[in-house]
């Protein structure tokens, strides 16, 4: 017969059962009144009892309370099965997901849950279903979204060059305008026309649904600036300019910068950042005294955060629909422009960028 396993000296009944009143974790709880009983007549029957287990787990009660005290008595979750994947593979997987296919290596331009599988049992030996792999990568914080053209010609230097002296730049235009809060907008067009986008949606697997889509030609442009909340003292409700016009010209990128200059807080300095269009840097304009244009790097658009709200512009309002003419296709811009001034807090949210609020 095994000989029981005695109990640490420095705790007694009394003690345990005050630490059970106070502990928070049901699983401790139980432990602690069951090992009381134990100090009390050095019965592990009784024990086994009153936590409602064997007296094999009072014995690996008794061990770990000896080894780590009440805390070691915490419940834990169970470790459940082994991943398929250890680290290392997972970190293999996550460079080749980054890294992106070569299509005359592996002749294919984009990564099928397929082709991971296969890359995966050739070099590693491991067999994962298409099921699991999509599992462990959304797991991974993996998704499949849409691509955002990339320009053939970028500076991979240009990004740096500019994020890491904007904290600097934007605190010697505040020096300029005499100390003055500064305001952060972006700003961009998009063009909206009758050959309107066609978004996903949900559907039954093997199915492709269909939407309506025009082939007309007539097309309106939205000119929308998202400002950045959070760098702007003043109290004042968060606002933000747009207009819809047949076309981007200099003109109506004058139109475009009277009605920026109307919202930029009283008080305030206004920093606008917008790309190299030649609309957009025509030397003619005649800029705010309230505002100054910062031109983004050439050839990065990613750089403008306007870009994600004409996605989601698209995605829920201008997409899978056919409009009658050039007048409803206006009335449709600004009424999908109108919804999402409405909800400032997801201009923000979809708009976001640290540099802007960090610096």
């Amino acid at each position: 017969m095994i000989a029981p396993v005695l109990l640490r000296s420095d705790f007694d009944a009394d003690g345990l059962r005050t630490l059970a009143i106070c502990a928070h974790d049901p699983a401790q709880t139980r432990h602690l009144l069951a090992l009381s009983a134990i100090y009390v007549d050095g019965s592990r029957s009784a024990a086994a009892v009153l936590g409602g287990v064997g007296l094999r787990a009072v014995r690996d009660w008794v061990v770990v309370f000896n080894a780590y005290g009440p805390d070691g008595l915490i419940g834990g979750k169970a470790p459940g099965a082994r991943p398929l994947l250890n680290v290392k593979q997972r970190e293999t997987l996550r460079a080749l997901i980054e890294q992106g296919p070569m299509p005359a290596a592996h002749g294919v331009v984009r990564w099928r849950l397929v082709d991971l599988a296969q890359i995966l049992f050739e070099d590693h030996g491991v067999s994962v279903s298409e099921q699991t792999l999509s599992r462990v990568l959304r797991a991974m914080g993996y998704r499949k979204l849409s691509a955002r053209p990339r320009h053939h010609a970028q500076d991979p230097d240009a990004i740096l060059a500019f994020k890491k002296p904007f904290p600097a730049r934007m605190a010697e235009i505040a020096q300029a305008v005499g100390g003055k809060p500064i305001e952060i907008w972006f700003a961009d067009e998009a063009r909206v026309g009758q050959k309107n986008t066609i978004t996903r949606r949900w559907a039954k697997r093997g199915t492709r649904p269909a939407a309506p889509k025009d082939q007309c030609t007539a097309s309106a442009y939205i000119s929308h600036p998202e400002p950045v909340e959070g760098r702007c003292d003043l109290p004042r409700p968060r606002q933000t300019a747009a207009l819809v016009m047949p076309r981007c010209t200099t003109e109506a990128m004058a139109l475009y910068l009277e009605e920026i200059a109307q919202v930029v807080a009283p008080g305030a300095h206004a920093v606008l950042l917008l790309d190299q269009a030649g609309w957009h840097t025509h030397k003619k304009f005649v800029v705010a005294a309230n505002f100054t244009v910062l031109p983004l790097p050439a050839r990065f658009p990613e750089l403008n955060p306007v870009g994600n709200l004409w996605q989601f512009m698209r995605d829920n309002w201008l997409g899978n629909c056919v409009v009658k003419s050039y007048i409803d296709n206006l009335d449709h811009c600004c009424h999908a422009l109108n919804t999402l001034i409405d909800r400032p807090s997801r201009i923000i949210s979809i708009g976001m960028r640290a540099r802007a609020h960090g610096s």
